[in-house]
């Protein structure tokens, strides 16, 4: 049983999951444990999925991607996870997906063709840097500045958890040109080179081991003006636009997780005997995944209608907190599960289900917290 194929997919879908199950299977899960131990992956393996077309799924083929929607994203971001077993890999791969959509929404033509293509071809490395050491999920208390000073904004402040960050050659960057609040926050594209720009630390992670996570200083960095996003004072749109695909595809990651570890759970129960029998023999195991499967299919159910629902144009900032609320605690719920299922197997870091654990623990406080989640829900629901 799968839980990922959706009843509205297509045949191109279909297709399109088939081409990243060949990628991923060849040329990320035959190295996804020594790259998540050895706390990063290859950068030629952006090249190999921007020549296979696996980085422009889902984005305008005038800008050199491949077509498609929120939809193909998700089927592609999902086999990857399944077939590579690498979730570091496939959310450092991918960290453009949060990174251009700013860009393609709100910025010039000049700045879509000058930033786009490059990244979509795996040539260069793009990065989202909103959070802040002093922030967290609070984007409109950011403190980072731009001041103007002629033809360019001098750039000074400090960004933290910043995926990508060690690699990339482009960070779209939230930062304050104006008062205090979300009325003062602008988009820059920061570009890797630019005096006054530098990586502070590589920063160890729980989990994501491959996908190296940074923090960014900013010392009188000196950005073009041609570099800033939209308007002026205006980036607080395109930062809460962008939130609802991250969110969508957080939740999508959590699915193709935790159906990773459920079938991790089975085949393990399947292969494992105690007591004389196979550990499929013992009803409170049965019941185990009998859970595991219902709230997989639940989480699934109610991120697909989101997402139909944000493809259509509809208003889904308080359905996709709730999408990535329940996709979050299903994955830790199954993880979970998955640990105790395989004993002291689990708790071995060569068993892929620990990896996993770790690894779905970020989804709660990553793209907004679950807190934070409810707070939107409580927005929308008009209480």
């Amino acid at each position: 049983m799968t839980f990922l194929t959706p009843l509205h997919e297509t045949s191109e879908h279909a297709t399109l999951r088939e081409q990243i199950r060949r990628f991923a299977r060849a040329e990320i899960a035959p190295f996804a444990h020594a790259w998540e131990e050895a706390n990063e992956f290859p950068r030629e393996l952006y090249e190999k999925a921007g020549r296979a077309g696996i980085l422009g799924v889902a984005y305008p083929e005038a800008y050199g991607g491949g077509g498609g929607d929120l939809t193909h994203a998700l089927a592609a971001a999902e086999e990857m996870i399944i077939a590579g077993t690498s979730v570091g890999t496939a959310v450092g791969l991918g960290s453009h997906a949060i990174a251009l959509p700013p860009i393609l929404s709100f910025g010039t033509e000049e700045q879509k063709k000058r930033f786009v293509p490059p990244v979509l071809a795996g040539d260069k490395i793009a990065a989202l840097a909103i959070t802040e050491p002093g922030g967290g999920s609070d984007v409109a208390s950011l403190a980072t500045r731009a001041v103007r000073d002629g033809d360019h904004y001098v750039v000074t402040g400090t960004k933290t958890f910043i995926t990508s960050g060690c690699r990339a050659d482009l960070v779209t960057t939230a930062v304050r040109t104006g008062g205090e609040g979300h009325g003062g926050i602008s988009l820059l594209v920061i570009e890797r080179g630019t005096p006054g720009f530098s990586v502070g630390k590589k920063l160890a992670k729980m989990g994501w081991w491959a996908s190296d996570t940074a923090e960014l200083v900013f010392e009188g960095c000196r950005v073009p003006v041609t570099n800033l996003i939209g308007e002026e004072n205006a980036g607080f749109v395109p930062i809460m636009a962008n939130f609802a695909n991250e969110r969508l595809l957080l939740a999508g990651n959590c699915v193709a997780i935790a159906e990773l570890a459920y079938r991790e759970s089975v085949r393990y129960a399947r292969e494992r005997r105690a007591f004389g029998k196979s550990l499929m023999g013992f009803q409170v195991l049965r019941h185990k995944l009998a859970e595991m499967a219902t709230r997989m299919a639940a989480a699934r159910a109610l991120m697909h209608e989101v997402v139909q629902r944000h493809v259509r144009g509809e208003h889904v900032a308080g359905m996709a907190a709730m999408a990535k609320n329940t996709a979050t605690d299903m994955c830790s719920f199954v993880c979970d599960e998955a640990v105790q299922i395989h004993g002291g197997y689990g708790y071995m870091r060569e068993t892929l289900v620990e990896r996993l654990y770790r690894d779905a623990r970020l989804y709660p406080i990553g793209g907004g917290t679950r807190e934070i989640m409810n707070e939107i829900i409580c927005k929308t629901e008009g209480y």
